[in-house]
């Protein structure tokens, strides 16, 4: 039986990762939200208001952003226009724009 070694390095990664809070693992990046965005207030109101049907994505919770944009990639919630711009999201752009939208305070 062969035993394999990890080398330092990827020891000390692995032990970094693990020390983190699993938050700050998935956290995505509010730049790029902020980047990707012009797609989604093109319908979804900056302002954080309601539009008719179009419901308001600005100040929604990280986590609550990131299951709706899942449960229309799985084809759960019903929206032709979501379920294909949501299945062409890669898991790391639909975090970046939670992170946006969810530190984006609505106007009242």
């Amino acid at each position: 039986m062969t035993v394999r070694r990890r080398s330092p390095a990827l020891a000390i990664a692995m032990l970094t990762c693990a020390a983190q809070p699993a938050s700050a693992q998935t956290r995505g990046d509010r730049t790029l939200g902020e980047y990707l965005s012009s797609e989604c207030v093109t319908c979804h109101q900056i302002s954080g208001r309601q539009d008719g049907a179009v419901p308001a994505i600005v100040g929604l919770p990280e986590d609550a952003f990131v299951a709706l944009m899942a449960s229309y990639k799985r084809r759960e919630r019903d929206s032709q226009i979501m379920q294909t711009i949501a299945g062409q999201l890669s898991e790391e752009e639909v975090a970046a724009l939670a992170a946006y939208f969810g530190s984006l305070i609505p106007q009242r």
